[in-house]
């Protein structure tokens, strides 16, 4: 292996560092997971700093992101071995979006919770031509070059996935009702108020609890049904939310809130909400290691809006 120059190695930065943003949206949206999402970045950057043909590269933009991908659909299929062994309900450990709310895409799409929950279901190859083509708007044929297939099987690969996703998810609505009927939904638990959440819930509502085996909180299997979750919520309500603080922060290009008790935290949460303006999932992180991160954003943010 040659010792790049250093205005080789200069030219590598740049191309690395202008392309940061989307190489680690595609990886994020892929793995569902900012280390996992991070590890790749490091051994693309590893990869490219010292690849020896890279003054050979005519488009190092697609080099890198076919790279980015390719090692991303990899780790995918290692994911999805450890997730088969992991206890409870697996969700994506949450993104801060505040400051680019598309996380590095053309489109903010493949990157609410429901959205990455339901991508979990499609193969690696699925995932990845669909993240390629509805979050970062690549033509088929050069998301048939990326995953070396034919231009067809590139837009059956879409297809498909497009197919589970609607199948499998309700119409959401924007931002401002998210975030309005979240703040009843928070209103509601906190006072136990069981006419308040069957009122505010979908029929066919789903609690998710991602605990990872480690918080006594989260429940091991999903909770389906309006009573049912209703009566869940409600269950909890007394001892739960005592002497806890709710930080609102923009995740995965929703409003969400951290849930901390004595600065530590202890859950993070956010709904989806259907068409007919109605809660159809509610999603609670209670791991640990997919706490970190965010609270680290709303320490550092200074400004708290702690209700």
């Amino acid at each position: 292996m040659n010792t790049p120059s250093d205005a080789e190695l200069g030219r590598a930065i740049a191309e690395f560092s202008q392309l940061r943003g989307r190489l680690f949206g595609i990886a994020y949206r892929m793995l569902g997971s900012v280390a996992d999402a991070e590890d790749i970045l490091q051994d693309v950057w590893v990869k490219w700093q010292s690849y020896d043909e890279r003054d050979a590269v005519r488009d190092s933009t697609a080099f890198l992101v076919t790279m980015t991908t390719r090692l991303s659909i990899n780790a995918t299929q290692t994911a999805r071995v450890r997730r088969e062994t992991y206890v409870g309900p697996w969700l994506p450990e949450p993104v801060d979006t505040s400051a680019d709310p598309s996380l590095g895409a053309e489109r903010a799409a493949v990157l609410e919770t429901a959205v990455l929950v339901v991508l979990e279901k499609l193969t690696p190859t699925e995932r990845a031509a669909f993240v390629l083509r509805e979050a970062f708007d690549y033509p088929y044929d050069e998301i048939a070059e990326i995953l070396h297939m034919k231009q067809p099987a590139a837009r059956k690969l879409v297809s498909r996935a497009r197919q589970s996703i609607e199948s499998d998810r309700h119409t959401p609505v924007d931002t401002t009702d998210q975030r309005r009927l979240l703040s009843a939904f928070l209103v509601a638990a906190r006072a136990g108020d069981f006419d308040a959440l069957e009122t505010l819930f979908a029929d066919d509502v789903a609690s998710y609890s991602d605990g990872g085996g480690k918080v006594r909180n989260a429940s091991r299997i999903p909770v389906f049904g309006r009573l049912r979750v209703a009566k869940y919520v409600t269950a909890f309500a007394s001892h739960f939310w005592t002497g806890v603080t709710l930080d609102w922060v923009d995740a995965n290009g929703r409003p969400s809130v951290l849930i901390r008790r004595d600065g530590a935290p202890i859950a993070w949460l956010t709904v989806g909400v259907a068409g007919d303006e109605r809660i159809d999932r509610i999603f609670w992180v209670f791991n640990p290691a997919k706490l970190t991160r965010i609270t680290q954003v709303v320490a550092a943010r200074g400004d708290s809006t702690a209700e």
